[in-house]
C-alpha cells in the first residue's frame, strides 16, 4: 500500500515562510527594544565626557540592527588610553542593554512558537 500525499510542497512553503516572518517580527521587536532603552536614562551616558548628549543622539536602528554613529562610541563602551598615560575604563553600556534584553528576547522566541 502506498500514500501519497499531494500539495504537502504548497504546505511546507507557506509554513516556512510563516515561521519566518513571525521570527523576524520577533528579532525586530527586540531591537527596537534596544533602541528605547537606549534612549533612556541609563541606557546611554550623558555628559560632558561623551559630547553632551551627542552619543544617545547618534543611535540609530533599522529592523535588523542598532548601533551608534558617533566616532568615539567604542572608547566609552570598551575604555581607552588618555594623552598623559592614564585609562578610562569602559561603561559597557550597549552590552549592558543586550544583557538585560537576553532573556526577554528568549522569551519572546518560546512564546511565539507556542502560537
Amino acid at each position: 500500500m502506498k500514500i501519497t500525499w499531494k500539495g504537502v510542497d504548497r504546505l511546507q512553503k507557506k509554513l516556512i515562510q510563516k515561521s519566518a516572518t513571525d521570527f523576524r517580527a520577533v528579532e525586530e521587536k527586540n531591537i527596537r527594544d534596544i533602541y528605547t532603552r537606549s534612549q533612556k536614562a541609563g541606557g546611554t551616558p550623558v555628559g560632558d565626557y561623551t559630547g553632551g548628549g551627542q552619543l544617545r543622539k547618534s543611535a540609530q536602528y533599522r529592523s535588523d540592527e542598532m548601533g551608534y554613529l558617533a566616532e568615539y562610541g567604542p572608547h566609552v563602551e570598551y575604555g581607552h588610553r588618555t594623552i598623559n598615560g592614564g585609562y578610562v575604563p569602559g561603561q559597557y553600556y550597549l552590552k549592558r542593554n543586550v544583557d538585560t534584553q537576553r532573556p526577554i528576547y528568549k522569551q519572546d522566541l518560546k512564546d511565539k512558537l507556542k502560537e
